[in-house]
């Protein structure tokens, strides 16, 4: 029996998807919301792992009969600089290849991208594996080679353009707590790839992301803060879409480092008092001042970044047919919304306030989206911060807000906490240290989105 979520890849408009309404789920929080997960390493200019690169020109166009190791070039050239961003620069005409050979640092699993723009046409030969071809008309095709540290081997690219130069990238593919990694060497998360091994874009669900995150494509990789980033929203994506018959919605509004009783503070929320302090209430212009005092503006106030957040994504929901015009004329609905944040209140405001701001948050967000019975997920954010201290208070004030607890009967059946502390992964087997970004390990954020997905199904299934 396939799973859950190994049947994404099989979903889509290529089924007679039914009338129903777009169903729409509103994500929202810090920078863990954005989305940190590294999918590679990230590409870097290549430069002195290559050694010795000599050009050589040959007559007339390119053939891919002709065997240029064996034909006598016009002219041959050492290059001075090779790559960086600077590189000795070709001469024209003619066939132009460059011989020589590479010297990793570090042992690995390595792509190789060379080329920029029309000098990407052009095949690249890495001791011995076709690393990279992308001929004229055609996609580039790309093969990983791994690579010994210190061992040199021989590289040879033959351009297909006339456009050439020394230009190229190089990525790590098996860095740990990537998802290249994860996915293609380690084989999780299997749904994330099609049966060719591409990275699967579903389109049945749609993301869109106000304020950060800002892609606006169907899901997949690259939801996160960049184009290799992903935030919980694809674990979460796949889960509701695999769930609903309806097409599926991610409107995701979000920021980093922002706190729930400052930034995100709710709409109605109260001025309140510890010792001889002052807290903001919505709307106030200054976090805090000493009782007897009045307030000093400063170039913000309490609740802005839930007025910036949300304000966004109800301008996207009243636009609805302009904003997503393969769905034009459909009705959508508020079919749940996901909270995942808590980091930046560890204090003692913060985090002494965050349960009753939470509660007051999840009814607030109900009413302004008119969405009063819509099933609302909590994912504790705290990180490996969440068993001490205020962030211990900020992940039990989390918990608590599960209708489960009986502390808040009338959220009984309509809010989840998943605790995600478990999922804090080790710095060795990640792509940074970062421990506030869960050191950026995209397992990480797949596990979250995962467990936030499998919670709003709990809710789902149980109404």
């Amino acid at each position: 029996m396939l799973s859950l979520f190994a049947l994404a890849a099989f979903a889509g408009s290529a089924l007679a998807a039914p009338e129903g309404p777009v169903k729409v789920y509103i994500l929202a929080g810090q920078s863990n919301m954005v989305g940190i997960g590294q999918v590679t390493s990230g590409g870097l200019r290549w430069g002195d792992e290559f050694l010795n690169p000599v050009l050589s020109v040959y007559e007339g166009s390119y053939d891919p009969k002709a065997d240029y190791d064996a034909l006598k070039p016009v002219q041959t050239l050492e290059l001075a600089s090779f790559g960086g961003t600077e590189p000795t620069t070709y001469p024209g005409g003619g066939v132009r290849v460059v011989r020589g050979f590479i010297q990793p640092k570090e042992s690995g699993v390595y792509q190789f991208n060379p080329g920029y723009g029309q000098s990407e046409q052009n095949i690249m030969v890495v001791n011995g594996v076709e690393a990279h071809r992308f001929e004229p008309g055609g996609k580039p095709l790309k093969k990983n080679v791994k690579l010994t540290a210190g061992d040199k081997v021989p590289f040879k690219i033959t351009y297909l353009a006339n456009e050439a130069n020394g230009l190229g990238w190089t990525v790590r593919m098996d860095v740990p707590g990537t998802l290249s990694t994860l996915v293609k060497e380690q084989g999780k998360f299997p749904y994330l790839l099609d049966q060719e091994g591409n990275w699967v874009s579903r389109d049945d669900v749609w993301y869109k992301g106000v304020v950060t995150a800002t892609a606006d494509k169907w899901l997949g990789i690259g939801c996160g803060a960049g184009g290799d980033q992903i935030g919980p929203e694809l674990g979460f994506g796949h889960a509701v879409g695999d769930h609903h018959d309806e097409p599926v919605l991610i409107l995701k509004a979000s920021q980093g480092n922002r706190s729930l009783g400052w930034d995100f503070l709710p709409p109605g929320s109260e001025r309140f008092e510890i010792g001889d302090t002052v807290y903001a209430g919505y709307k106030d212009k200054q976090p805090s001042w000493k009782k007897g005092e009045e307030p000093q503006e400063v170039p913000w106030y309490a609740g802005k970044q839930y007025d910036d957040c949300f304000g966004e994504a109800k301008k996207v929901l009243e636009n609805f047919d302009a904003s997503f015009p393969h769905w034009k004329g459909r009705k959508y609905e508020i079919a749940g919304f996901g909270w995942f944040q808590g980091h930046k209140d560890q204090g003692e405001a913060g985090a002494s306030r965050y349960e009753q701001n939470l509660v007051h948050l999840i009814k607030t967000l109900r009413k302004d989206f008119n969405a009063p019975d819509a099933p609302f997920v909590v994912a504790v954010g705290c990180g490996n911060e969440g068993r001490e201290s205020f962030g211990l208070q900020i992940a039990e004030a989390q918990l608590a807000v599960d209708g489960d607890k009986g502390k808040y009967p009338e959220f009984k059946g309509n809010v989840k906490t998943v605790d995600t502390r478990d999922f804090f992964p080790k710095v060795e087997d990640s792509p940074r240290n970062q421990g506030f970004h869960y050191h950026q390990n995209a397992g990480t954020y797949m596990r979250i989105g995962e467990a936030m997905g499998k919670g709003m199904l709990e809710l789902l299934k149980s109404r």
